[in-house]
């Protein structure tokens, strides 16, 4: 590993790792106080750094009482009711969908999968556009969104379970192929319900829907996929010893003591509850499930029980600055975060095609 020399006040010699876990890790969340700060920041109005920390600190209870409200009421509103609320969830979509990457990676042992290969986005897709299109679970009012998204991709989750299941065992080979083929026969159903859409602006909110976005972020849209999120977490730190397992292979495992079948299932289920939460808050944002997981891997090598935790400060910090550009760069318009993660995930995918030295877990392979 690349170390630096450096003397400190009394001349001892002290040895800095910069490819240590823990220095990576705080400097990870370094820069995501940096980039969460940097994000509330820039707008159609700007605000100063101090300004936006002693806003946040003053809904602490036990803090508020000793801070003097030096900003105005238009600059809380921003900050607290539309701002900060929206980085918070790009940072756990973020977060989120990077560490089912890695998941997901592992359990297929295939460099070029992604949480969206259990044909979840697509099983959300079709939930989607009947509520943006046609107005179904209507009766639901406001979730109605969520809830049709999370129940298709939970569906589709479902049936590619069972599809890949034969006698009570599930090879990678049939996940793969059950999630292409159910993806697909999704995809279909979506494409016919966006094409019978009554009106034309029902065709560009599904779009838009379907390419991703965090503009809708509230405080009480929050808890569910924070709360999903950290139980994900850490069911899968808990999980980190089997992943790396699995790794050397199925039969390697099982002679270490794994049951890689009841692995597998409680995998599938973590990581799709989770895909599933996130796309129904979130639209489909394609990519970071891909990218995340081999950058840090490129990193800090393959041991699940750093790659998870960087995977996730890593794709937190991505999603937050692509979610930025995605709302300054055509202001006032908005583009999809979708379009964002697609011009640095499609060349960062080709690079990864080409790269012939490259291989699953971060060693060297021809």
């Amino acid at each position: 590993m690349k170390t630096i020399e450096v003397t400190n006040r009394t001349n001892h010699l002290l040895k800095l790792d910069f490819k240590s876990p823990v220095i990576l890790s705080v400097s990870m969340l370094l820069i995501l106080v940096i980039s969460m700060t940097a994000s509330v920041m820039i707008g159609a109005v700007s605000i100063s750094p101090l300004t936006v920390w002693k806003v946040v600190f003053s809904q602490l209870s036990f803090i508020e009482a000793h801070m003097i409200a030096d900003w105005s009421l238009a600059e809380q509103q921003i900050i607290w009711e539309i701002r900060f609320p929206r980085v918070i969830l790009a940072a756990v979509v973020g977060a989120g969908l990077a560490l089912v990457g890695v998941v997901i990676q592992a359990l297929v042992r295939n460099s070029l999968a992604d949480p969206f290969i259990l044909g979840v986005s697509s099983g959300a897709s079709v939930g989607a556009t009947l509520v943006i299109i046609f107005g179904a679970f209507s009766a639901f009012g406001q979730w109605a969104l969520s809830i049709a998204a999370f129940g298709g991709a939970l569906l589709s989750v479902l049936l590619v379970f069972l599809l890949s299941q034969v006698q009570g065992r599930i090879s990678t080979v049939r996940l793969l192929l059950a999630g292409i083929a159910v993806s697909m026969m999704l995809s279909a159903i979506t494409s016919y319900i966006v094409i019978s859409a009554p009106r034309e602006e029902g065709i560009r909110d599904a779009m838009f829907w379907m390419m991703g976005s965090v503009a809708g972020a509230k405080w009480s849209q929050l808890p569910i996929p924070v709360v999903s999120f950290l139980f994900a977490y850490i069911i899968l730190i808990l999980l980190a010893r089997p992943l790396n397992l699995m790794l050397m292979g199925e039969s390697t495992a099982a002679t270490l003591g794994v049951d890689s079948q009841r692995l597998k299932k409680w995998l599938i289920l973590i990581t799709a509850l989770l895909t599933g939460v996130l796309v129904s808050v979130s639209g489909a944002i394609g990519f970071i499930g891909l990218m995340v997981p081999h950058m840090v891997r490129l990193v800090i090598g393959s041991n699940h029980r750093y790659v998870l935790p960087l995977s996730a400060l890593t794709g937190a910090v991505f999603l937050i600055w692509a979610d930025l550009i995605a709302r300054t760069i055509v202001a006032p318009q908005e583009l999809p975060i979708g379009i964002i993660t697609a011009l640095c995930g499609g060349p960062f995918f080709i690079w990864l095609l080409r790269k012939s030295t490259y291989s699953f877990g971060g060693g060297e392979d021809h």
